[in-house]
């Protein structure tokens, strides 16, 4: 086995994962995320890494053993680099799936730069009404014509999504994982011979997140077994393509919580719940009662993992937020940029990264019996991109997504998409179409 990789052992830590563990997983292969300016390709395959170790407790524990039981593991970075852009492999009936909207963008305002999100209707409506434009001619005419501050404050007041890009320094730091809370524990999942299943074999898991960090969190615990169920309201439609990627694993129900008849069944799919994990911004579901704390006092052996973008510290914290715009509000973007205006990352790394963390961390309570309450977010994964992640030397050279690329049948058609970088069987069957599920478990 390699030597000990310091971004799986940061990431273990932060986990609280026993550290003689870190030392049995190791990487081989060439990688595709590149060797730009920020360790895009450690912060990868140390939280898929981490991931990996969890689940491999966790199949110790229930096969009647421990940390001592867990066999060296061997990760193959291509196998990562793919499943960190899934969405740009995906191939839905033979088409490329739609990844940005044409007024989602980086746009040169009087002052600077902005990055907008509008690939949502609503969030494209908001921007439009402020902007007074909706084609990319306006938007741009727009934009260049105020401060960027001023563009960010007044599309986020009118319900859209913009970020003036941070060109001096990072954001404020935040933490990579944040344990909030513990009970009881939880259901007794059973024992699980080794090699005999997988180890969320009978867990089921509540899926309350939308677009990326979230429903990859939920798609690989679906891919280790889980019966995993996605709830929506049936007033914020997922773009299709969305789901089609990453809807492995899981089945996908709508339920309007505001409705009396709807919440009855919620809560009775709440009553038989091991794990609930959630991505909205703060504050969302707390109006539902459906905070982690309150989950807690209802349900005291669940395993609750909460994931948002800004974080819970800071004048940020209630805000919403996609991947695209935590880069841009958290000096990423300048970091990338060419000298002629803001780039990107070589994938939506916080967005995958804290997916992956957060099912890592759902393994790891589960190992340790239930009963926990974890905080993720793409501004803490971001924090640990910027100043903690350990760089790991040149990456081999010669890579190609092909090995790690599968099709499969779905609810949208035939799929070509990214295999689980975990291994092992991976998923049974494609995606169903969003919504069309029976909100009961299997």
């Amino acid at each position: 086995m390699a030597s000990r990789d310091g971004g799986t052992g940061q990431a273990w830590a932060a986990l609280s994962g026993p550290e003689e563990l870190v030392g049995r997983v190791g990487y081989r292969g060439p990688s595709g995320l590149g060797d730009g300016p920020l360790p895009v390709r450690e912060l990868a395959r140390a939280t898929v890494g981490a991931c990996a170790l969890a689940a491999a407790e966790l199949a110790a524990v229930r096969a009647g053993g421990g940390a001592d039981d867990v066999a060296p593991l061997l990760i193959d970075e291509g196998a990562v680099a793919t499943a960190f852009v899934s969405e740009r492999h995906l191939l839905v009936d033979g088409r490329p799936p739609v990844t940005f909207a044409p007024l989602s963008g980086f746009w040169r305002a009087a002052d600077g730069w902005v990055r907008t999100h509008a690939n949502y209707p609503h969030h494209e409506s908001a921007l439009v009404r402020v902007l007074g434009a909706g084609t990319r001619e306006g938007v741009a005419s727009a934009i260049a014509r105020r401060q960027a501050v001023d563009v960010q404050e007044e599309v986020y007041a009118a319900g859209g999504l913009a970020v003036s890009v941070r060109t001096e320094g990072y954001g404020a730091p935040q933490p990579l994982v944040e344990r909030t809370g513990s009970g009881a524990r939880g259901r007794p999942l059973g024992e699980v011979a080794e090699g005999a299943g997988p180890p969320m074999a009978g867990v089921r898991v509540l899926d309350l997140t939308r677009v990326i960090a979230g429903p990859v969190a939920t798609r690989t615990l679906g891919a280790l077994g889980a019966d995993v169920l996605r709830i929506d309201s049936p007033g914020l439609p997922e773009s299709d393509d969305a789901y089609a990627d990453t809807g492995f694993g899981k089945r996908s129900a709508l339920l309007d919580l505001g409705e009396a008849g709807d919440r009855a069944v919620f809560d009775g799919l709440l009553a038989g719940a091991d794990v609930v994990v959630t991505g909205y911004r703060p504050g969302a579901l707390e109006r539902y009662g459906l905070g982690a704390e309150e989950l807690l006092a209802r349900r005291p052996g669940l395993v609750v993992a909460e994931l948002c973008a800004w974080g819970r510290r800071g004048t940020w914290a209630g805000r919403r937020g996609f991947d695209s715009l935590v880069q841009a509000g958290y000096g990423i973007s300048a970091a990338c940029g060419d000298g002629h205006g803001p780039g990107v990352l070589p994938a939506q790394a916080l967005d995958h990264g804290t997916g992956y963390l957060a099912a890592a961390g759902v393994l790891r309570a589960l190992a340790e019996g239930g009963g926990q309450a974890l905080r993720f977010s793409l501004a803490g994964t971001a924090s640990w991109l910027v100043r903690e992640v350990q760089g790991a030397g040149a990456a081999v050279p010669g890579y190609a997504p092909e090995p790690w690329l599968r099709e499969t049948a779905s609810g949208y058609g035939p799929l070509r998409y990214a295999a689980s970088p975990l291994g092992g069987r991976g998923w049974e069957r494609g995606p169903s179409r969003w919504g069309t599920d029976r909100a009961a478990w299997l």
